[in-house]
């Protein structure tokens, strides 16, 4: 079952912009905390940005200043606003949270082991 459905990816120019969309009917994201990850082939997954339940967002430092986490509570929508796009971006993207204790990960302060099936971001040079 998914749980969590990420959007908004594509291919485009270094330098451009892309906004990353989640979006899900089991959860209430204002109460969670959430993480951004991505994984490029061959690498190991690089949880990028986080918002927790506060609404307190943290970054890892290739992102910070150029990546936006946010929440649309209304909407129930998580956002992950990338600008400055460089190939190193280029990687699955996958919004997760955390259900129940099983195989849980850790990466920025949060817990995680529920995500979606990711969208694709290519940034060509």
């Amino acid at each position: 079952q998914v749980r969590l459905v990420e959007s908004g990816g594509g291919s485009v120019q270094a330098g451009g912009s892309l906004r990353l969309s989640c979006a899900t009917s089991e959860y209430t994201f204002s109460s969670l905390c959430m993480v951004w990850f991505r994984q490029a082939p061959g690498k190991g997954r690089d949880v990028v940005a986080q918002i927790d339940s506060d609404g307190e967002t943290k970054y890892t430092e290739s992102v910070e200043g150029r990546f936006t986490i946010s929440l649309d509570n209304t909407k129930n929508i998580l956002y992950l606003q990338m600008n400055s796009l460089t190939p190193e971006d280029t990687a699955m993207y996958y919004c997760a949270t955390i259900r129940g204790s099983m195989n849980l990960r850790y990466g920025l302060g949060c817990w995680y082991n529920d995500w979606g099936q990711g969208t694709q971001v290519t940034v060509s040079s």
